[in-house]
């Protein structure tokens, strides 16, 4: 079975690996899905579900920045949350570095000390109770690191993020700046030398002067320390210079993932392209020919059949009601879950050639095996 991801280019290498080859995957996420149930009544009997993450498929390569866009409740902070086991999946699997996480050969514990995550919200991330440098050092002496050596990482890891151990170290978090609350985190998250990051919002609710400080230091420290991102943010531009690959989500599914540059210059699903169109623009004679994104999204407690995008697209065509969209290339590594895009699906805009034809043969091998 294909997945979502988009295969390297070639030459790309495994920055982990001594020796050249394509990259691998570090993270792997299979159907992942969380239901969360209503209950009501006298008895709190179920009475539906928020289909909140509905069968989200794709791969983080190592080294690599993934973004992740979509509207307010497409279920972009929830997958976040779902990758770091701070809540259990419906169904779904997660593999680390070729190990199902939560199994045997990977238990929680450990896989907490390679991934780390960092909040949106930097005040309420941090204990008030608990001095700078008492924060970034609990995590490593819960790992059984020594004081000492804990202390020493929290020391060194301010300076790493700009903040001088003597003037910060014992201060307190009401005592900081939301820009710098937001560094003492990302010193956290990596005091316990994790190699995936995955950083949800981390910089929205920064002044924008201090925003492209925090991400320049994010590169600066992804590159001294081999780390991998999944970058989740609803600013389209920071993605964009972010992100090596994007995956575009909507109603808990995945609408298209690809090569930041294409799916940026050629957005294939229509949900993108009016995502894009939405961004606004200093340039008063740049102007996007796609139809500004209009209404609200459908209620995830029951989401409309077929392609969940089709009441609001403006491409749509009856098909896209009573029929889900399957996988699809829309360029080299560029996938899409649109009719438009898949051969025979019904709708007048898509391929219409035979899955034999030879020109197709490769196409419909990656998109339909």
């Amino acid at each position: 079975m294909s997945t979502w991801h988009s295969l390297p280019k070639t030459g790309d290498t495994d920055p982990a690996s001594d020796v050249g080859g394509p990259a691998q995957p570090l993270l792997t996420v299979r159907g992942l899905v969380k239901h969360f149930p209503l209950k009501g009544g006298l008895f709190g009997r179920a009475t539906g579900q928020v289909r909140a993450v509905d069968g989200v498929t794709f791969e983080v390569l190592k080294g690599e920045t993934l973004g992740v866009v979509g509207e307010s409740g497409c279920g972009k902070s929830t997958t976040a949350r779902l990758l770091m086991q701070l809540m259990e999946p419906t169904a779904g699997e997660i593999v680390f570095d070729g190990r199902t996480v939560g199994s045997r050969d990977l238990p929680l514990k450990e896989f907490r000390r390679q991934v780390q995550m960092v909040f949106q919200d930097s005040y309420a991330s941090l204990n008030p109770r608990l001095t700078i440098e008492d924060s970034i050092a609990f995590g490593p002496q819960v790992h059984g690191v020594s004081a000492e050596e804990s202390m020493r990482r929290a020391h060194d890891l301010l300076a790493r993020v700009g903040l001088e151990p003597a003037r910060f170290a014992g201060r307190y978090p009401h005592e900081l700046s939301g820009g710098q609350r937001q560094r003492i985190n990302i010193a956290r998250a990596l005091a316990l030398r994790p190699r995936l990051l995955i950083l949800d919002e981390a910089v929205s609710a920064l002044d924008k002067s201090v925003e492209s400080q925090v991400l320049n230091l994010l590169l600066d420290l992804k590159e001294e320390f081999g780390l991998t991102y999944v970058f989740i943010s609803h600013d389209l531009n920071v993605v964009r210079y972010m992100s090596d690959r994007v995956l575009v989500m909507y109603l808990g599914e995945v609408a298209e993932v690809g090569p930041a540059g294409d799916l940026f210059d050629n957005p294939a699903h229509p949900y993108t392209r009016a995502l894009l169109s939405s961004v606004p623009s200093m340039d008063p004679d740049h102007r996007t020919e796609a139809p500004a994104l209009t209404g609200d999204p459908p209620n995830p407690i029951n989401p409309p059949p077929g392609c969940r995008f089709h009441p609001r697209c403006p491409m749509a065509d009856p098909v896209c009601s009573t029929r889900t969209p399957a996988r699809s290339l829309a360029g080299e590594h560029h996938v899409v879950a649109c009719l438009m895009h898949e051969l025979g699906s019904g709708h007048p805009r898509a391929p219409q050639r035979s899955l034999h034809d030879p020109q197709n043969l490769f196409i419909a091998k990656e998109a339909l095996a």
